[in-house]
């Protein structure tokens, strides 16, 4: 069945990825962007994102999986491809077949890679300033950095990095301790095994907000996407645009009698006669159940309409007042409508900050089995 058949369906705006893109290489210049598309490109399709962000001038792409890089390699894209933590052993053999670029940061899988002949593979080594996540102890990275050389033809130490943990808090001084270290740890790896080709420490709020973070590369994520990485930088986002909209149409309308009680639980009560329209999706497309008890609402007909009951595996069900509504009206449960009063939106970050969470999570939430359709401009 084809996927028209859904009332449902996210729609991906491919030219607001290039305008952000375009956006982000501006404020980096002169770093080049590489662009994060792990996640299927954080739920806006991994593959047509890449497309686009490559198209805007961005010279590499991020995954955080093998089977993420392998899957741009099929769709025929040929950049560079950079594997943000380091993978299974097993998987080193997929890496060198599809030339992959691999993060190491310890030596059993640099043996790992070593095993399976590769010749000049390009490899980048990440180090821990600070997010205790993943990554070499600086103190470490420059003996680790002679061990690449050491395993020359086969690999060659082509970046180093590390990533900041609280860069969308430009107030925060950790930033800064996160990048002196860097520097220490990169001075070392220098003096060791000389200039190394690729330098990056900044992410989307790195590039955004701090200056000092833009090394020869930035790896943009939730920017090129049009959402904030946070509250702190939001003022240095005011040029992006976002990309995605989740859409629907009413599937059913019906009018609530005063003292009736609706949905799983029955615990929400209307004061008052009132029409309700039901969506066809719920928490099994990515619509947080949690939205139905902290003021979650949608658009249609341009005004803004409370979610009332629990929200459901499937369905859902919102307050439209004294409104005509009919079956089949549009829906836009994340993105912009015209209304009366002009145009309205709601945003990711809006539904993360009603659920105590971010704009990256609500995006990388809309279910596969919303149909995505990206839009492109006619020359695009």
């Amino acid at each position: 069945m084809s996927d028209t058949t859904r009332w449902a369906w996210v729609e991906i705006d491919l030219d607001a990825i290039k305008h952000n893109v375009a956006h982000l290489r501006s404020v980096a210049d002169p770093a080049a962007v590489w662009a994060v598309v792990k996640a299927d490109g954080y739920g806006h399709g991994a593959v047509d994102v890449a497309r686009a962000a490559m198209a805007a001038g961005a010279e590499g792409l991020c995954v955080a999986l093998v089977s993420e890089g392998i899957a741009l390699r099929r769709a025929g894209i040929d950049a560079p491809i950079l594997i943000l933590s380091e993978q299974p052993p097993e998987t080193a053999g997929h890496i060198v077949e599809h030339r992959l670029t691999p993060t190491v940061y310890s030596r059993h899988f640099l043996d790992a890679l070593v095993a399976e002949k590769p010749t000049g593979l390009p490899v980048h080594l990440n180090i821990d300033t600070g997010m205790q996540r993943v990554g070499a102890h600086p103190h470490a990275a420059a003996a680790l950095a002679q061990s690449i050389a050491e395993r020359a033809p086969a690999l060659r130490l082509a970046g180093v990095y590390s990533h900041l943990a609280v860069a969308d808090d430009p107030t925060d001084a950790f930033t800064a301790r996160q990048i002196e270290r860097f520097d220490g740890a990169l001075e070392h790896v220098i003096e060791r095994v000389g200039p190394v080709p690729l330098i990056h420490i900044a992410n989307s709020a790195g590039a955004l907000a701090h200056p000092e973070s833009r090394r020869s590369m930035v790896r943009v994520g939730i920017a090129m996407y049009g959402i904030s990485p946070g509250h702190g930088v939001d003022e240095l986002c005011a040029d992006l645009r976002p990309a995605m909209q989740l859409r629907s149409r009413v599937s059913y309308v019906k009018m609530a009698r005063a003292g009736s009680r609706i949905s799983y639980g029955r615990e929400y009560k209307f004061d008052r006669d009132t029409t309700v329209a039901t969506l066809p999706l719920g928490y099994a497309d990515g619509v947080p159940r949690r939205l139905s008890s902290t003021g979650g609402e949608v658009l249609i007909g341009g005004r803004r309409r409370p979610i009332v009951g629990r929200i459901t595996m499937d369905q859902m069900m919102v307050d439209c007042g004294d409104d005509e509504v009919r079956i089949g009206d549009d829906v836009v449960l994340i993105g912009s409508q015209d209304g009366p009063d002009g145009v309205e939106t709601i945003r990711a970050e809006d539904w993360g900050d009603r659920l105590d969470t971010i704009g990256y999570e609500i995006v990388c939430g809309v279910s596969a089995r919303v149909p995505r359709f990206p839009r492109r401009s006619i020359d695009g």
